[in-house]
């Protein structure tokens, strides 16, 4: 199983806007055939970066993140979404782990 974390920093005070519009855009995925069956959405509390989301993923394996991938970023919907969280972020970084227990 691997596990994906999408780690966005956003500009300050925009973590809410990011928040709201990460689950409209989860709630569209889910739609879609091929779409994420689990995620979850986490913020900072203490530590590190402030205003930081992460969108975390588990797939069953690589092929399948970047079939669900491809499936998701093409909907035009999930598209939509994503260019309003585009301006409210100051960026980011992807961590993929392989779930070994």
């Amino acid at each position: 199983m691997i596990l994906v974390r999408n780690v966005f920093h956003t500009k300050i005070g925009q973590t809410a806007a990011v928040v709201a519009l990460w689950k409209e855009a989860l709630a569209v995925a889910q739609q879609v055939e091929g779409g994420p069956a689990n995620a979850r959405l986490l913020t900072d509390l203490a530590g590190g970066s402030f205003y930081t989301v992460v969108l975390e993923h588990t797939f069953e394996s690589l092929a399948h993140l970047e079939q669900g991938m491809k499936t998701v970023m093409s909907n035009k919907q999930w598209r939509a979404v994503y260019e309003k969280i585009i301006p409210l972020l100051e960026g980011g970084h992807r961590e993929m782990f392989n779930v070994v227990s």
